[in-house]
């Protein structure tokens, strides 16, 4: 299975999060994810429905009002070390990526970093002169 060839395996989550932790669905089904490439289940995802996607909508929307009222120099920071995480953690983020879309794992790697260095986050670091 997929997790056992990651160096850090609590990266594959086969559940969804929302509401500040991770569940699964509420009828606890789930559903497999199949590697395109070679038909192998590598995990399974919750099959979530209508009432588990009016929840997360419901908590998203209160998770906004709050990170609106969250200091831009403290978004940066948050944004700044999931930056850093998802660079950290390149070689497992690009396998999973590759056992669930059959890319190739040289192509996936390139994403992950083409994306994170392409970003806005990635010039600098941030100064942040408060009032």
């Amino acid at each position: 299975m997929l997790a056992q060839r990651l160096q850090d395996a609590t990266l594959l989550r086969q559940q969804a999060f929302f509401n500040g932790h991770w569940q699964g669905a509420l009828n606890g089904e789930m559903l497999p994810v199949t590697n395109p490439s070679t038909g192998e289940v590598v995990c399974t995802i919750p099959a979530l429905g209508a009432k588990e996607t009016e929840q997360a909508i419901a908590f998203a929307d209160a998770a906004r009002k709050s990170w609106a009222k969250t200091p831009n120099a403290q978004r940066a920071l948050l944004l700044e070390k999931w930056h850093q995480l998802i660079l950290d953690n390149t070689d497992d983020l690009a396998a999973i990526m590759t056992a669930e879309q059959g890319k190739p794992l040289a192509e996936a790697k390139g994403e992950i970093r083409w994306r994170w260095s392409a970003s806005p986050m990635c010039s600098p670091p941030l100064t942040v002169h408060c009032c």
